[in-house]
């Protein structure tokens, strides 16, 4: 009978074994690459204060920066996005509208960056929206563009993408002009910082009417019919585009309201919103597997 009980033992122990949870594997780590580097003007004395994040969110961006997420090299399509989370203003929705969009970017192909621009709406701020954030935004184009090599990027395929407050800003970086009269602070404040294309996702109404839209660059909108706060403005950017003969793709989502991201929705047509992105990036040919 020992014997038995032995046997048995011995047969279930690799079972056992096979069964163990795996060895936990660490989180990714990410390095913020800084925009500005003696600190943004204006914000120069508080470039070192920490930022303050919680669960989703992140606040007290003091010194700009981007987080990259290059493709894989065996699926680089040579293009980037950089992300602009939402927030009101007030604060960054990292993870959802940032963390989370740059994964599924990589997945088409794309190397995506997340931007942390500063934040005019939030308390204690001495920023603009118009100003210092769209100068973050317009920075960060030319950052991608000028490192583009570094990353197996075409840097005539750089993107904005959008969410909300974000999307404010990507309007008045792609369909408005750039204020006369910018300081060049360096040789990359030299280089073009508007986008090749934009994407606006639930984008709120700053920047329109927008003043610029005839050098706009092609453009994917999407938001939910029944957002108050920036369905309009969707639907309004889109047909100034249209009108003067700027390529443009809308989707409004019906029954649908504002801030469903990713995959925050009930709805079979909101889940599958990332997919017609893909199908417009690839109908573009932005998804093209080139670099210059």
């Amino acid at each position: 009978m020992r014997m038995f009980i032995g046997l048995i033992m011995a047969l279930l122990a690799p079972a056992a074994a096979w069964a163990a949870d795996p060895a936990p594997v660490p989180p990714p780590s990410y390095t913020a690459i800084p925009l500005w580097p003696n600190g943004a003007s204006g914000s120069e004395a508080r470039r070192n204060e920490p930022e303050i994040a919680r669960d989703y969110w992140v606040r007290n961006i003091q010194n700009p920066s981007l987080l990259a997420f290059p493709a894989s090299a065996k699926h680089n399509s040579g293009a980037a996005v950089i992300i602009l989370p939402g927030g009101a203003h007030q604060f960054l929705v990292w993870t959802n509208e940032g963390v989370k969009v740059a994964t599924a970017l990589n997945r088409m192909g794309v190397s995506a960056f997340v931007l942390k621009y500063r934040l005019a709406r939030e308390p204690g701020s001495h920023t603009s929206i118009e100003g210092d954030a769209a100068d973050d935004t317009r920075r960060a184009v030319r950052w991608v563009r000028a490192h583009a090599a570094d990353y197996g990027i075409d840097p005539a395929r750089v993107g904005l993408m959008g969410f909300s407050a974000g999307g404010e800003l990507v309007t008045l970086v792609a369909d408005n002009a750039e204020p006369k009269g910018r300081p060049v602070r360096d040789a990359l404040d030299r280089l073009n910082g508007k986008p090749d294309f934009q994407v606006l996702v639930f984008p709120g109404p700053l920047g329109q009417p927008a003043n610029d839209v005839a050098h706009a660059p092609p453009a994917f909108i999407v938001a939910g019919s029944l957002d108050a706060c920036c369905g309009p403005p969707s639907v309004a950017l889109y047909e100034q585009l249209r009108k003067a003969h700027v390529s443009a793709e809308l989707h409004m989502y019906a029954d649908s309201d504002h801030a469903f991201n990713l995959d925050e929705s009930n709805r079979i047509s909101i889940l599958h919103w990332p997919d017609r992105l893909a199908d417009w990036l690839a109908d573009g040919g932005w998804l093209d597997h080139r670099t210059k």
